[in-house]
């Protein structure tokens, strides 16, 4: 399908909200270091993570969606697919976590806002995600809501080993999916993104690469390499972020988090904030009480919340 027909049906997306999103940019693509909408011109997603699907999947659902989307403003939302960590993985029951990742999509897409559909893994599991994203992108391949994030943090394979993963889940999914954005990890838990900078993928379009960060722990050394990649022309999408340590847990920096965001708006990178869990640490920004389907209290919410949800409230007003 080409770009001019996925906008044309990214017009007809118009939702009964007033935060409208894909309708207004349809089509996303990489120009130089910048991710742009159907008219070239530069666009900035600001959204919320799902926690693993594997773990919370109460959340997965289109109302939960709709909610971080009418209530948060959120322009974008990930759907973290557990591999192999958990209950009911992708590698223990491919069908049920298919399922849950679809219910998140198809509610970003009744939504009117963007997704990503994200292969939560620190290892290389070539075979199945293949047959994942072979079976996704035929699926959603026609739709300008997606975005394909093929391998979330690579902790101790090396940039080749990376590098050649992607290049063929890149392929499978090109087949599929001519121009919709596809996010590449980087080793250390997407930390060395001077290592893709000096040896980018070639030959594919629309292609960005993952920095992650957490506040109270990767501080200036990381925005300073992260500089560097992008001057050398290395197109980067914050695909996960927080304001406490790499942990998880552990007090807020509110001061270096601020920091970070200002970097990430100063230089135009969208961004993701982890996750919409319940979980007993620092980074679910969810309390027990806070219900499946969102309609969620200033009380349902961890300092975490709170805060994301001021920066996405404040930042995302068009």
């Amino acid at each position: 399908m080409t770009q001019r027909l996925k906008h044309i049906i990214a017009t007809l997306l118009l939702c009964s909200a007033c935060f409208a999103q894909v309708s207004k940019h349809g089509q996303l693509s990489v120009e130089g270091t910048k991710l742009v909408d159907h008219n070239s011109e530069h666009v900035m997603l600001r959204g919320m993570s799902f926690g693993w699907h594997s773990f919370w999947p109460r959340f997965y659902n289109k109302e939960a969606v709709q909610w971080l989307k009418d209530d948060w403003n959120v322009n974008i939302v990930r759907a973290a697919m557990g591999i192999e960590v958990g209950n009911n993985t992708y590698l223990q029951n491919p069908q049920d976590s298919e399922q849950k990742i679809m219910a998140v999509v198809d509610g970003a897409i009744a939504s009117d806002i963007y997704v990503i559909i994200d292969w939560h893994s620190h290892n290389i599991n070539l075979k199945e995600a293949k047959l994942f994203f072979d079976k996704m992108s035929k699926k959603y391949g026609d739709s300008p809501n997606i975005i394909y994030e093929v391998f979330n943090e690579p902790d101790e394979e090396t940039w080749p080993e990376v590098k050649a993963y992607s290049e063929e889940i890149i392929k499978v999914i090109r087949k599929n999916d001519p121009d919709n954005i596809i996010l590449v990890g980087c080793p250390h838990w997407d930390q060395d993104i001077h290592l893709p900078a000096q040896d980018p993928i070639t030959g594919f379009k629309n292609i960005m690469y993952t920095v992650h960060f957490y506040a109270a722990t990767h501080k200036q050394e990381l925005r300073d390499r992260t500089d560097k990649a992008i001057e050398a022309g290395l197109p980067v999408f914050v695909s996960e972020c927080a304001g406490m340590e790499a942990t998880g847990d552990g007090p807020i920096d509110y001061e270096e988090w601020q920091r970070w965001i200002d970097w990430m708006e100063s230089r135009g990178l969208s961004w993701i904030t982890w996750s919409l869990s319940d979980k007993d640490e620092t980074c679910s920004v969810l309390k027990k009480t806070a219900s499946s389907t969102g309609n969620w209290k200033k009380d349902d919410l961890k300092e975490s919340g709170v805060k994301t949800r001021d920066y996405l409230k404040s930042l995302n007003k068009s």
